[in-house]
């Protein structure tokens, strides 16, 4: 099993010292304590052996996810990095547990299922169709607290596998990791339906599940053996979020050390030397459709940011599949709502392919928060009232169906 760095020490055999002390990734294990601050974006659990009972749990259920499931999304992804297949990425900010339900999971396949037709209609290519599905239970925050509409300060909503949306402080504690296995009996369920959704029907045409790999004592001890090495069963395909994707953090060690396809977010603050080292870390022998580069620049930000990036990622001559989320880096709040334009979006979209197509680099497809509901969680422009009569989100702001259908014509418009 893949050593969570969150373990607490059990005995002499874990102490520090020396670098004959590691496991089979490389990443030496060690105390609860010195990672802490080495661990970004960790829950602080009140019960730090509660936390590795039920690690040991895991470590002890069933695999989520097949290796040769996730073989089959690299070979569509290897695809995408060659210019003869496009990707789209979408779902929800924030899953929650009680949307683990057969007809609420079979929607969200057929909204993907139903974007991606009109990509594959559109361009005459394959579309890997990717959902935020079976697993996003878990968010990265940029700050600790929040406050609620009321005014009161409360921690911050970080998933459901870690505490509750509901805004008050006792449930925003981070009660019992005991939520970490119902997040995976739900993404079990939720898994199961979608691999309904694939009778008859070719792997290039199949939704796969993906969530952000950020809770280490989830991820660990689902790690499980494969024929190339050890793979993350907990998903198909994982990402690396902006806040994680530090070279010393644990993120980026545990993504070099399983053999599924990963992406890694870039932030406005990305580097041309940054990408290229992650690039190096995580796909040493160039293999194509291994890294997925995740640009989240903000509408004003990409031509400054990417185009060096990209060149830089160019010249070093590793494969990389360039996806845009125009999502993330556009967010602000209005009559205190978060949310997101659709001019702004679609601006970043735009900014995004000229970019990659400047530099003759294929510019793969879209990662959208989206949900095939009629919410009224992005705004369709900045300048304009708006009225939030149907917002559902536990986090951050979605695309509805009529809007991500709007974004993904703009994309395929431009290729």
């Amino acid at each position: 099993m893949w050593r969570s760095p969150m373990r607490p020490l059990t005995d002499r055999s874990d102490s520090l010292g020396s670098d004959a002390d590691t496991d089979q990734t490389g990443l030496r294990a060690t105390s609860a304590t010195e990672h802490r601050s080495v661990v970004a974006q960790q829950p602080q659990w009140p019960d730090v052996q509660a936390v590795a009972l039920v690690e040991d749990h895991l470590a002890g259920l069933a695999p989520l996810t097949a290796e040769h499931e996730v073989d089959a999304l690299a070979s569509g992804l290897a695809l995408a990095s060659e210019g003869r297949a496009l990707v789209l990425q979408a779902g929800d900010c924030a899953e929650q547990f009680v949307d683990a339900r057969r007809d609420l999971v079979r929607r969200k396949i057929d909204h993907l299922d139903s974007l991606s037709a009109s990509m594959r209609v559109s361009t005459d290519l394959p579309v890997v169709t990717i959902g935020r599905l079976a697993g996003q239970y878990g968010k990265p925050r940029s700050s600790s607290t929040e406050m609620t509409r009321s005014g009161e300060l409360i921690a911050s909503y970080r998933g459901d596998a870690v505490n509750s949306f509901e805004p008050n402080a006792d449930t925003r504690v981070p009660d019992h990791p005991m939520r970490l296995l119902t997040a995976y009996r739900c993404a079990s369920s939720i898994l199961d339906e979608i691999r309904r959704s694939w009778s008859d029907r070719h792997p290039l045409e199949r939704v796969y599940a993906s969530h952000e790999m950020l809770l280490m004592p989830y991820e660990c001890p689902l790690v499980r053996d494969g024929s190339r090495g050890m793979y993350a069963a907990s998903t198909h395909f994982g990402w690396i979020g902006e806040r994680t994707r530090g070279l010393s953090g644990a993120h980026l060690e545990f993504a070099r050390s399983v053999t599924n396809p990963v992406g890694v977010k870039l932030g406005p603050n990305a580097t041309p030397e940054d990408a290229v080292a992650i690039s190096r870390r995580l796909n040493p022998d160039g293999i194509a459709g291994r890294l997925t580069f995740i640009v989240r620049a903000g509408i004003g930000n990409v031509d400054d940011m990417l185009a060096p990036v990209v060149d830089a990622i160019a010249a070093d001559g590793r494969p990389v599949v360039w996806l845009c989320d125009p999502m993330h880096g556009n967010g602000y709040v209005h009559d205190g709502f978060k949310t997101r334009a659709v001019t702004s979006i679609i601006g970043e979209v735009t900014a995004f392919t000229r970019v990659l197509q400047a530099a003759r680099q294929w510019p793969a497809g879209l990662h959208l928060e989206s949900t095939p509901d009629s919410v009224t969680e992005c705004v369709p422009r900045t300048d304009g009232p708006h009225s939030f009569t149907d917002y559902r989100s536990s986090c951050d702001p979605r695309l509805n169906a009529e809007q991500s259908a709007e974004v993904v014509a703009q994309f395929l418009a431009l290729l």
